[in-house]
């Protein structure tokens, strides 16, 4: 039952068409909010780095527990990024913007954004053990350090151990975007909890099987610009910021009302 009604849920938002190339519009809108509102959301952007830069400086000789933290780091950006999305929200509706507005988002009364963080913890932690044990069962000596990982796993000679490992690592990773890519910032929009998070989730699922390649290259938009972002580190303060206000746009050009 609680399937059926999360499906009636689903049915009442619309799949808008859009372009293949529509991702670039997305950041270049959610360049245009952070230009907006730099103050909080660099600020966002600067205290989801720190909180990166602490658990690799805690983490970054154990390699098992780096990526623990990592995978589950990327994995929880999402809700992380709640108060980049009431930002963008209430620049779309011409309303003021500043800290009281992710304060206000932040505010623990939605069990339901909770909720879905738990779950992509939960996910993140079923990577890592999938992980551990594809590493574990098959290279040529034991990876206890991020080194030993680069040594007998990603430089093995005659071994497809990594290749394996990423193929592993996407398959995993594509059905958390596929319920995530939409879903948060639906749940967000939708506060008076007349849409459950499973709901939520099938309008994603909906959204990325309508339009596979504009999501594909949304997904790979997200994965190139963070990966550059870790480059510096600091990079991270403006990109995360940045595609947290894209990824509002991109629900709000995708999703439409049919009630």
């Amino acid at each position: 039952m609680r399937t059926d009604k999360a499906l009636q849920e689903s049915r009442r938002f619309g799949v808008k068409p859009v372009p293949v190339l529509r991702p670039l519009g997305w950041l270049a809108r959610g360049w245009q909010d952070l230009r907006r509102c730099p103050g909080p959301s660099l600020l966002h952007g600067l205290l989801m780095t720190l909180g990166g830069a602490l658990i690799f400086w805690i983490a970054h000789e154990r390699f098992w527990l780096l990526a623990a933290a990592f995978s589950g780091f990327l994995l929880v950006a999402p809700i992380l990024a709640t108060g980049l999305y009431a930002l963008s929200r209430d620049i779309e509706r011409n309303k003021p913007v500043g800290l009281a507005t992710v304060i206000e988002a932040w505010r623990p009364h939605d069990g339901r954004l909770m909720g879905f963080g738990l779950l992509l913890a939960l996910a993140g932690t079923g990577w890592v053990l999938c992980s551990a044990a594809l590493i574990t069962g098959y290279a040529s000596a034991p990876v206890d350090k991020p080194i030993d990982f680069a040594r007998h796993v990603v430089l093995a000679e005659h071994s497809l151990l990594f290749e394996a490992w990423l193929a592993l690592g996407a398959l995993l990773a594509a059905p958390v975007f596929a319920s995530s890519v939409i879903a948060i910032p639906m749940l967000l929009d939708r506060r008076d909890q007349s849409l459950s998070i499973l709901g939520a989730v099938f309008t994603s699922w909906r959204v990325v099987m309508e339009h596979p390649q504009a999501l594909a290259l949304w997904a790979f938009l997200l994965m190139a610009l963070t990966g550059l972002g870790m480059l510096s580190m600091i990079g991270l303060i403006v990109v995360l910021p940045w595609l947290g206000h894209a990824s509002w746009h991109a629900y709000r050009d995708l999703v439409g009302t049919r009630d």
